[in-house]
């Protein structure tokens, strides 16, 4: 199994990075199997998102689908939840601040969809500032040459 991978920083930091509702880049994951996002949720107390994944026809984010997907999140240290199945209408972020969601989608999902693209999307439920970020770990790579434009639309 080839192990290469690419990280992609899809939401840069910011001081409301969930404010309304945001999309982040697309991701093309026509040359890897799978995509971890990162969801990081810095200070801000009381703010929460509603967190969905959506596969795209094309880099623009055209004909956004929402489909299904795995997470778990971090709110203490370096502790875990069990891994928990998310359909497409995603799960609410809790209130608090220093919190780390970990998504997982497979790109055999998209194919069935006729996408080669996926992005993350936000859309607040508590309008509360939170300081925050997403970033994509591409694995698995079919190709070790990809350069950073064919990943990040």
């Amino acid at each position: 199994m080839n192990t290469t991978f690419k990280i992609v920083n899809i939401i840069p930091p910011a001081a409301d990075a969930f404010a309304g509702t945001v999309t982040s880049n697309t991701i093309n994951l026509k040359n890897y199997n799978h995509a971890t996002f990162i969801v990081a949720k810095g200070a801000g107390a009381l703010g929460t998102s509603t967190i969905t994944v959506e596969a795209c026809v094309d880099a623009m984010g055209t004909t956004p689908t929402a489909i299904g997907f795995t997470y778990s999140t971090n709110t203490t240290s370096d502790t875990w939840s069990a891994v928990t199945n998310a359909d497409a209408t995603g799960f609410t972020t809790t209130a608090g601040a220093n919190q780390t969601y970990k998504i997982e989608v497979d790109a055999s999902k998209l194919g069935k969809l006729n996408c080669t693209y996926v992005r993350i999307k936000a859309v607040e439920v508590v309008n509360d500032p939170v300081v925050g970020s997403v970033t994509a770990v591409l694995k698995e790579g079919r190709f070790t040459g990809d350069s950073p434009a064919s990943v990040l639309s």
